[in-house]
Order: C-alpha cells, then structure tokens, then sequence
C-alpha cells in the first residue's frame, strides 16, 4: 500500500529507471488502483488512468490483472487484510488502546486508498462482499472485547464499531495532517467513542425536528424522489434512465424535458440532503449560546437527519465524487459551511485545537454517525439517536 503522505491526495509513486522492471510491480498497481478507486469511484476510474499512475501502459496492466473488477477486488482484500495482520501482531489480552493504535497506523498510512471500504466495496460481487464481512468481522470481534474488558458499559459492539468509524473517517476527506498528529488525534476519539455512555446525553433535552422532504408536486420533483432509492440501492452508476422514467410512468426520452441528463438528477439530490440539512442545524442552533450545548445540538441534528434521511445522505455521499466540477462546486461549498458550524464551537470547547485538528475531529464524527447508523440498521428510534449522539461526542472529547 501507499506509504503514508500529509496529504489524502497522493502522488504516483516514482517511475523505475527506463529498462528496469520493480519486483513489486503488482503491488504498486494495486496501491495506485485504491487512489484512483478511492478518488474516482469504481465505475468512474479506468484501467488506463491507474496504468497512468504507475507508469506503464494499458497492456502492461492487463498482464497482471484481467479486467477492472478483479483489481478492484484485490484493493478491497489488501487493507482489510494488512488490519487483520496488524491485529494479529496484537498479543491477546491487550489493552484497547494497543488494539486501537495498531489499527489507526494502519488505516493513516493508506488513507489515501481506504476510501475503497467506505462507499464502493458495494460493487463486489456476493461472495466477494462475504468475504470481505467476515474479515471486518473479526476486527471488531477483537475491538469489541478490549471494549468490554475496560468499559463494561451497555452496547460494547456498537462502540467498538463506532470506534473504527473514527478512525476510517481519514479515509473519507483530504484534510492535510501530518501522520503522526492525524494517529494521535484518530486513536483518542476512538477512545473516546469506546468509552462512551448515552446515559450523559439527557433524552429529550436537545430534540430535533428537521424539516421534511419537499412533497412532489411537480414531475420534476417526481423524478428526483424516485430516483434517490434507486440511487442508494443499485449505485448511480447501475441506475439506467429507463429504470427511473419507469418509476415514474414516463418514457427514457421524456426525462429529458425536466432534466438535461442522469447526473443533473444526482446533482439535485445531492443539493436537496445539503439543504435539509443546514435548514436542520439553523433550527436546532436558534436560541443556543453556550458552545458546548450548541456541539450537543450539532450532533443530534446530524445523527437525526442521518437516520431520517438515510438514503438521500447515502448517495450524497457515496456519489459526490461523481459530479463533474460544475455541477459538484455547490455542493462542496454547502458541506463546508456546515463543517465550520462545527469547527466554531468545537475549538471553543477545545481552545487548544488548531483548525486541521478541528476539522479531523468534526469528520470523525460524521464517520461514527455511518458506522454506527449501519449497524444498527438505520432503525431510527429515539434510543438509537441518543446512543449515537453519545458516541459522535465521545468522538470530539467533549
């Protein structure tokens, strides 16, 4: 894998000297596959650019690797598995943060590949995902009991889950840190998520009410809210105009005249969770003042707008690499207004933080919320909401 790097965008590694072949060319392919995979998305990344990446050509690469999933599918094997070894270096018994620290060295030094696991594993085919879960199983079996030999509190799983959700968020953002700040800064909101109770969260005392999906009255609207499930259940990329003009008892041609193409509707969806969104943390913040409370109400919000809105914030997610700049511009400047929000009141909680700091400790958060929010299923109850609350502010230290 790569080594790691302060920056989450990566550079090719060195070209060899002309007429030399490195023994370790497999391996520099797979390690440039996972930015490119991470970066472009599966279906977006071509053979051709990751070939680009290594300095060979495109024939050189199918020499190794017969066809694009069966390289996507060793960089999905390669970080999981180089966990998996680190653990396993891990005498048993060990404290959790020797488990915790092994597996935050890891996941820094590829950051810039790890974005694999996050949002496309989804395209591995059946026994390729199986696979893949059971070794991220045994990862959290093995978190999962230092959890619980040193806080026996309720939920071990959970926080154990919620813990590697801390960590892999470095995965998922291009804050430049350097690695042995971003190992320290990960490994303690780990900690802080395994250590939590969601019984120091007062229920009720910060409920949310989060606006609403806009209610289709329009064709277009129609489309965009039959689109969205679509989206989250078969990748955009899977997703045909037929399939969605069936939805919506239109013909392929008739779409064209509400949206100039697919990637327009993916756009709109994409600014409709950014708009719920910041409408929901302008309600939530009305009348707060103390920053500590403001942080509380923060994290509500977001936990309740993650399990209300669970596939409209899936595919903003998983699919926003996807945008052409145009399109992706607006919606990259929503998500950061938000993410200041956050980073004002934590670094007046936390004086001591500088702004990357910050900023790496707000995206540990929101990757509690997404590991934490798929093991419990999405089920959204207001027991769920307050244990996963408790937990993004284990996460923040605060």
């Amino acid at each position: 894998m790569a080594p790691a790097s302060s920056s989450a965008r990566s550079t090719a590694p060195a070209e060899p000297a002309p007429g030399t072949r490195p023994r370790n060319r497999r391996q520099l392919i797979v390690e440039a596959a996972g930015r490119v995979f991470s970066e472009r998305g599966y279906h977006t990344a071509s053979m051709e650019e990751v070939a680009a990446q290594v300095g060979i050509s495109a024939a050189a690469l199918y020499r190794h690797f017969p066809n694009k999933y069966a390289l996507f599918a060793e960089c999905a094997d390669v970080m999981v598995d180089g966990l998996v070894e680190a653990l396993d270096e891990v005498p048993p018994g060990a404290s959790l943060t020797d488990v915790l620290t092994a597996l935050t060295r890891i996941t820094v030094a590829h950051r810039a590949s790890g974005g694999v696991y996050r949002w496309e594993a989804r395209y591995l085919n059946r026994e390729d995902r199986r696979r893949l879960r059971v070794k991220f199983g045994r990862l959290v079996e093995r978190v999962e009991e230092a959890v619980r030999r040193e806080h026996p509190l309720p939920d071990e799983r959970l926080r154990a889950v919620a813990a590697l959700g801390a960590i892999g968020s470095v995965t998922m953002h291009h804050t430049s840190i350097a690695q042995r700040r971003a190992e320290d800064l990960l490994l303690t909101a780990a900690l802080g998520a395994a250590a939590s109770d969601s019984a120091e969260v007062p229920a009720g005392a910060h409920p949310v009410e989060l606006p609403a999906r806009p209610v289709p009255r329009t064709r277009r609207a129609e489309i965009l809210a039959a689109s969205v499930p679509l989206f989250a259940r078969n990748g955009f990329a899977s997703v045909t105009n037929g399939q969605i003009a069936r939805a919506v008892g239109l013909t392929p041609s008739a779409l064209y005249r509400h949206y100039p193409g697919k990637i327009d509707i993916l756009a709109a969806a994409c600014l409709q969770a950014a708009a719920l969104l910041s409408q929901g943390v302008e309600r939530s913040l009305q009348g707060v003042a103390d920053p500590r409370e403001a942080l509380v109400a923060l994290a509500s919000t977001y936990v309740a707008y993650s399990f209300e809105h669970t596939e409209l914030n899936s595919v903003a997610e998983a699919e926003l690499g996807g945008l052409p700049d145009a399109l992706r511009r607006p919606v990259v400047q929503a998500q950061r207004e938000h993410i200041a929000v956050w980073e004002q009141q934590l670094r007046q909680v936390r004086p001591g933080l500088d702004p990357r700091q910050t900023r790496v400790l707000v995206h540990a958060g929101f990757g509690v919320v997404v590991e934490a929010g798929r093991t419990l299923r999405w089920q959204d109850t207001p027991e769920h909401r307050e244990a996963v609350t408790a937990l993004v502010l284990g996460a923040l230290g605060v």
